[in-house]
């Protein structure tokens, strides 16, 4: 039996990666490790918590000494990992928090993998869940590839630049089994609403203004988190070791087109006059050094690994925003106490 090992399980992509495991593969024992910050929520997972192959532990990967104890005890032959500050907000606020857990967090999981698998590395894997982010903005044209040059510009995206850099250069010092994906904007249920959609939906669902930075002319290319999660099933299972894979869903929208289209999308599920959610949307002072462009192109993933995405954005919002309706108890647990507070601080009075 394989036993796997997911970071940040708790948390909205990590959650869907843990639910496609322990359903798809009952003959592996799949471990999941959450610290439970504000964006980890095992009410995430109640589907499959009492699953035979399914164990939560709370752990915190900035505690190297806890991560040794957990590969010494639990004999993991591979590493899923997603536990990550994310949001690029909170970066400008609080950037040593970010290099603490992406950066510290990686390097603590890999000491560990390195020296726990040593003389068996070819066996196991150490899988690293990154974002498209670290390769900075793009212009009008163009698209990220596997081998456009890192830049990034937010303390959230240099944090995730440098453990993709460490996680490369443990396969290249000590020869790990490692694989990296870089992913696009995700949107999906069971997401903590500090980002767009998700935000966007619950304050439409209670006629709060929708903040959108700047014109909203800020571009991004979205993907439903359960194609994400088939990709990292398919990568996983399949991809060479240090191999790098970009996932996206060929999908741009322009920030406020897509708020356009979720307000058409809520006008139609509550009833509304025509036009009457897009009176909610507020333009706020744009955020520093914010990306005008991100695109990603995932043809080789497409190409050697034949994954492609399985929804259209318009059908999958759609479902996204039947979830969040038909889930209050879900979003009025998360978004109260941590989450008002922070919501005040970032948004109101800009």
């Amino acid at each position: 039996m394989k036993k796997i090992l997911i970071t940040g399980g708790a948390g909205f992509i990590g959650s869907h990666v843990v639910r496609r495991f322990v359903n798809q593969y009952p003959d592996y024992q799949i471990v999941n490790l959450d610290k439970l910050t504000y964006a980890g929520n095992l009410a995430n997972l109640k589907d499959v918590e009492d699953a035979p192959n399914y164990k939560f532990i709370k752990a915190d990967i900035t505690d190297a000494e806890e991560i040794n104890q957990l590969f010494k005890r639990e004999n993991f032959d591979a590493v899923i990992h997603l536990a990550a500050e994310s949001h690029v907000d909170r970066s400008i606020t609080d950037p040593t928090a970010f290099v603490m857990t992406n950066v510290i967090g990686t390097v603590n999981l890999l000491n560990s993998a390195r020296e726990y698998w040593k003389g068996d590395y070819e066996k196991k894997r150490f899988y690293h869940v990154s974002t498209d982010e670290v390769y900075g903005a793009l212009g009008d044209t163009g698209m990220f590839t596997e081998t456009t040059a890192y830049d990034p510009h937010s303390p959230y995206s240099a944090s995730k630049a440098s453990s993709d850099h460490f996680v490369r250069a443990y396969h290249d010092t000590y020869g790990l089994n490692i694989v990296i994906s870089n992913c696009s904007n995700n949107y999906g249920s069971h997401h903590f609403p500090e980002k767009l959609i998700p935000l966007a939906i619950n304050n439409l669902k209670n006629n709060k203004p929708v903040p959108v930075y700047g014109k909203g002319e800020n571009i991004r290319d979205w993907l439903w988190v359960e194609d994400h999660a088939r990709a990292i099933d398919t990568i996983f299972h399949e991809a060479k070791t240090g191999i790098t894979y970009n996932i996206g869903g060929h999908n741009e929208w322009k920030n406020i087109d897509l708020i356009n289209l979720l307000c058409k999308i809520m006008d139609k599920k509550l009833n509304r006059e025509a036009g009457e959610s897009a009176k909610l949307i507020t333009y706020v002072t744009d955020r520093a050094g914010h990306d005008l462009r991100y695109a990603i192109d995932s043809t080789k993933l497409q190409n050697e690994l034949g994954w492609v995405p399985s929804l259209q954005f318009e059908e999958g919002l759609e479902k996204t925003v039947d979830w969040y309706l038909e889930n209050e108890e879900w979003l009025s647990n998360v978004t109260s106490g941590n989450y008002q507070a922070y919501y005040e601080t970032q948004y109101v009075g800009r």
